[in-house]
């Protein structure tokens, strides 16, 4: 399987970030599988965001729980986020990935997103 994001590169502060993952050679309701969000600032170790699993679940990291959304569009196998009110430390690669129960095991390249005024 193979996941791809997209999204813009820069935004300003206070906006709202919308990436998508295009997942292509499986479906994302496959059963068992969870579709999932990761940022890393740069230098930094990786840190989770959120996912939705293979049923339509979510489910969010508890530190941006109240900024972020993250939904789904199946026929076009495709997941999404949003982070609401970004600031320069929402500055990361994001990734998206596919998670089993022992891992995640299929990732896109990422794209850097910079918030900056």
């Amino acid at each position: 399987v193979q996941l791809q994001e997209s999204g813009p590169g820069l935004m300003k502060p206070s906006q709202t970030l919308s990436l998508t993952c295009t997942v292509s050679g499986g479906s994302i309701t496959t059963n068992g599988y969870g579709w999932t969000w990761i940022r890393q600032p740069p230098g930094k170790a990786l840190k989770w965001v959120g996912g939705i699993t293979y049923s339509g679940d979510t489910y969010y990291s508890p530190s941006l729980k109240s900024r972020t959304s993250i939904s789904r569009e199946t026929s076009n196998n495709q997941f999404s986020l949003q982070l609401r009110s970004v600031t320069p430390e929402d500055t990361d690669v994001y990734y998206c990935a596919r998670s089993t129960p022992t891992g995640m095991d299929s990732w896109g390249k990422g794209t850097l997103v910079t918030v900056s005024a």
